[in-house]
């Protein structure tokens, strides 16, 4: 079983980077509380942020985001 990926302290970080891509998609459905942070490679994470609505119970918006090597500016995937 191959071991998990180190997540990126800036990709983790990156939180308002993310919800800001979710809140642009999702519209008037809503984004809700941060759920955490998944590693998904080298410098690439995926953050989980609750789905809101009341038509979509247990629902969530996933948004990865990624940083070049050496760059300090996180970008949405």
């Amino acid at each position: 079983m191959p071991a998990a990926p180190v997540i990126d302290a800036a990709c983790a970080a990156a939180v308002d980077v993310a919800r800001d891509a979710a809140l642009t998609r999702a519209g008037t459905m809503g984004v809700g509380e941060h759920l955490g942070v998944t590693g998904e490679g080298v410098r690439v994470v995926t953050h989980a942020f609750a789905c809101p609505h009341p038509g979509y119970p247990g629902w969530s918006w996933q948004v990865t985001v990624a940083r070049a090597s050496r760059a300090r500016v996180v970008t949405v995937s």
